[in-house]
């Protein structure tokens, strides 16, 4: 078996990239969790379910943003090549 030290780093950047997706799980559970926390606070109190809901889709937007990230990182690692003659 023949790899040069191209194909090594392709590797390693597909592997990276795959790793960096990873980043996605914790935004996508906390999202969630934020979100069943913020239906049942309604449910108690349905008078500030504007105060709430915006209190809430603020927490997930600034969550998400970790997700995005790794899925930049992701993409930097796939398609940017720097190794390209």
């Amino acid at each position: 078996m023949n790899i040069s030290g191209q194909d090594f780093i392709y590797g390693c950047s597909a592997i990276g990239a795959g790793l960096a997706m990873i980043a996605g799980i914790g935004p996508g559970v906390g999202q969630g969790i934020a979100a069943g926390h913020g239906a049942s606070a309604v449910g108690r109190n349905p008078g500030a379910r504007s105060d709430i809901t915006s209190t809430m889709l603020l927490g997930q937007a600034v969550a998400e943003t970790t997700g995005l990230y790794g899925l930049v990182v992701a993409m930097i690692l796939m398609f940017v090549k720097p190794f390209n003659s």
